[in-house]
């Protein structure tokens, strides 16, 4: 069985985009068990400054990507697998920090945000030329001028929530805003201004459709004394407003980004976070006492299962795939790391890939596993596995 899916490294580079096709496979060769495989592919991006956002659609055939040249680009996937560009355009009158899709339901759309302070809503005009595979075209439908200061990230609601757009800005305001008509993208409400009293660098929404809806927002300020960099919020429907429920202590270094992992069964919530390392939380709601009665706010418990420092440097970008179980990760050392637990719940690098596209040697270069903690541990004190000595009689089994 394998599970495929596709990330870019593509933060602070500028040609070309390193695409890895990641497949997961158990397989056994020489008596040892190799469980993965890379198929990676150079696309000249022809961006003419930084790269810092790449994003795929919800079917992963297209892909946006966007730059301090003030531009983005649309990538469509033919059948023999190479990427074309099928659209550049200049988007903001400054460097772009974010691109993200809209689900397919709502059409072919896609928000950009940028240093210039705005956030752009973008829908394709479908014409005879993109029928017949020609270049395709973007309108503006809107351009949202609310923030005072940089538009940091933008993030279009899951699809059970409807038309929503999240913003986060370095001032430290999140914006909510809805389509009321999905046939009509160019009026955009707001409907909900979150102070975070950080900057905010990051924001991912919770996918899972089983739980009112959760925020994560991070925070990239270098102020070790300002406490968590990562504040969860939360919607009560009742009240119609969103209320923070947790911050996450352990966290106190700036935040590039962070993420929701795709919740398929869990009866938890996984929060990746990429700052000076890799750090795994698990969010899970308090069935006993979900709800305070008198504010109406849910309890969790907060639990710290991986923190990785695998990458001696500031990790920048993180992605899961598609069901959650497998994370990617790159960073300053050039490489993109994927993670995986196991059936206890111990996270553990499982393939290294350089920036060249070649797969660096897990035996040579073994990942210790020290730091990811069972799921028994409480509060980020976990146990870790250690080897503590070589095995002198074989014969001899040793338990722990």
């Amino acid at each position: 069985m394998a599970s495929t899916f596709s990330l870019v490294n593509a933060f602070t580079i500028i040609q070309p985009i390193l695409l890895l096709q990641y497949t997961h496979k158990e397989a056994v060769s020489g008596g040892k068990k190799k469980v993965v495989m890379f198929v990676s592919r150079n696309i000249p991006a022809e961006h003419k400054d930084l790269i810092h956002d790449v994003s795929y659609d919800f079917h992963g055939r297209r892909m946006a990507t966007c730059s301090s040249d003030q531009t983005v680009k649309i990538w469509d996937v033919g059948e023999n697998g190479e990427w074309h560009c099928t659209a550049s355009w200049k988007t903001h009158s400054g460097s772009v920090w974010r691109v993200t899709w809209a689900h397919p339901e709502f059409g072919q759309v896609i928000a950009t945000c940028s240093f210039d302070r705005t956030v752009v809503v973008w829908e394709e005009v479908v014409g005879e030329s993109v029928k017949e595979g020609g270049p395709s075209r973007w309108t503006k439908r809107t351009s949202l001028v609310d923030s005072r200061t940089s538009v940091t990230d933008v993030k279009f609601a899951p699809k059970h929530l409807g038309l929503q757009l999240v913003t986060c800005s370095a001032d430290g305001i999140v914006r909510i805003y809805e389509a009321p008509d999905v046939m009509n993208l160019s009026q955009w409400s707001l409907q909900h201004e979150i102070s975070c009293k950080l900057s905010c660098s990051c924001v991912s929404w919770n996918p899972s459709r089983s739980h009112p809806p959760l925020l994560a927002i991070g925070s990239d300020d270098s102020n070790p004394s300002a406490g968590g960099k990562v504040q969860i919020y939360e919607y009560n429907d009742t009240t119609r407003k969103w209320n923070r429920v947790e911050t996450i202590v352990m966290v106190t270094d700036p935040v590039h980004d962070l993420e929701f992992a795709p919740n398929l069964g869990r009866s938890h919530h996984l929060l990746s976070i990429a700052s000076k390392d890799l750090k795994i939380v698990s969010i899970k709601p308090l069935r006993e006492a979900n709800v305070n009665a008198q504010s109406g706010v849910s309890k969790f418990e907060m639990r710290l299962v991986g923190e990785f420092p695998d990458h001696d440097s500031q990790v920048w970008r993180i992605c899961w795939n598609v069901t959650g179980t497998i994370l990617a990760s790159s960073g300053d050392d050039g490489c993109v790391r994927t993670w995986k637990a196991n059936y206890m719940g111990s996270w553990k690098c499982v393939a290294i890939m350089k920036g060249d596209g070649s797969q660096q040697d897990m035996e040579r270069n073994p990942t210790a596993p020290a730091h990811g903690f069972m799921n028994g541990s409480n509060n980020g004190a976990g146990v870790r596995y250690v080897k503590p000595s070589p095995i002198t009689n074989q014969s001899h089994v040793v338990w722990h």
